[in-house]
């Protein structure tokens, strides 16, 4: 009999990719993933880039390299953070196989078992299982339609003494919400006075469709209080496994010794490519296009939920990024709902995996990145009668 340690003690695998098993049924369509579109990867630019590097660096990206990032990525994401108000420098900047692992590396040079981190109620399902799995404890911390609550969040800061705060600021997974300015300003004010370092996730902050752009925390940030941390998983592709952390030195340098024996370093090759395409001019234009094609999907869905619904029903209205928030009626199972979907064919998350203590039974959450305007139509009117016929 296998002896396992205490720390998967409780743990199971992800609901979502529970879920996504599902999906690989014959006609069913699925709203439960966060995948980026096939339709928006560059993968021509992908092809012609790796030749070319296979021609000119080979050696040198099929090579072992350094754990802290290939020099020029790095180099090349000093611009692309200085355009968003982040003043930094190389030495401030590792890159990580996808920004998933920034947020375990952070789990594990800053929590010991037991620590108390602050989280959005409901936030990342994967980011909660992080944390379990170093043995921290997530407590959630309510949000409003602009985001986190601040007096919930002072509040539990000093009765947790908690340590660290994981916040998705825009466009938040998985309801969609972007934090207001005023607030972010106010949640680093509230981190400087009770000492807790901000864990900054932004996966999404590019994929806007609609309103003003809002500085990340870390803009604001003037004592290295707050790791953030982007990707490229959502606007280039997934598969290449590209993120990075921004952070203070001294907090890279623990993290650069967790990543040691992780994986040592990130794909030399990934980086590269990632370099590559951003310094050839036509990122900016493909974020564009990605946008253009998410906009129509969103606008799709919201369409369809004003038609389909019935009263009672809520729903967040997300100006970006790749999920909104649905909340029923309390008393409606999300979870029979969904079972109920399933046998129409229809894939959705049920809104309790998002919660530290798996309340938000009535909620669910429902992407629009993946299926085409008539797939969502479909859905959502399928969606809509399950939920009718639960009301009564």
């Amino acid at each position: 009999m296998t002896t396992f340690a205490n720390r998967m003690d409780g743990l199971s695998g992800s609901a979502i990719r529970q879920i996504l098993g599902l999906c690989s049924r014959p006609g069913m369509i699925s709203l439960a993933g966060g995948n980026p579109s096939p339709e928006t990867f560059p993968a021509q630019d992908v092809a012609e880039i790796t030749a070319k590097l296979m021609a000119e660096q080979g050696g040198a990206v099929l090579q072992y390299g350094m754990t802290a990032g290939w020099v020029p990525l790095q180099e090349s994401i000093v611009e692309i953070v200085a355009k968003k108000g982040i003043k930094t420098d190389p030495s401030h900047i590792i890159i990580l196989t996808g920004s998933t692992q920034g947020i375990e590396l952070a789990a594990k040079v800053l929590l010991n078992a037991g620590d108390v981190i602050l989280v959005e109620d409901p936030t990342f399902l994967g980011a909660l299982q992080t944390f379990r799995t170093y043995q921290a404890v997530p407590v959630g911390v309510g949000m409003d339609e602009d985001g986190i609550d601040l007096a919930d969040l002072e509040e539990k800061m000093i009765r947790h003494k908690a340590k660290v705060l994981y916040t998705i600021p825009t466009f938040q997974n998985p309801t969609g919400r972007t934090m207001c300015l005023e607030k972010r300003k106010r949640v680093l004010e509230l981190a400087k006075k009770h000492d807790v370092i901000i864990l900054e996730d932004d996966p999404y902050g590019d994929l806007r469709y609609e309103g003003e752009f809002v500085p990340q925390i870390k803009s604001m940030d003037d004592e290295g209080r707050v790791i953030l941390l982007g990707t490229f998983s959502k606007i280039v592709s997934p598969g290449l496994r590209v993120g990075y952390a921004v952070a203070d030195a001294e907090i890279l340098q623990k993290m650069n010794i967790g990543k040691q024996g992780m994986d040592v370093h990130t794909s030399n090759l990934s980086q590269a490519i990632v370099d590559a395409y951003w310094r050839s001019g036509k990122l900016p234009g493909h974020i564009q296009d990605c946008c253009d094609l998410y906009r129509v999907r969103r606008d799709a869905m919201m369409d369809a939920l004003a038609k389909y619904f019935p009263k009672g029903v809520r729903w967040t209205h997300p100006q970006g990024g790749l999920f909104l928030w649905v909340t029923l009626p309390e008393g409606v199972d999300a979870m029979k709902a969904f079972n109920a979907a399933v046998e129409q064919s229809v894939a959705f998350v049920p809104g309790e995996h998002f919660y530290p203590d798996l309340s938000g039974k009535n909620t669910m959450r429902l992407n629009f990145s993946m299926p085409s305007p008539e797939m969502i139509g479909t859905a959502i009117e399928r969606l809509g009668a399950i939920i009718a016929e639960q009301l009564g």
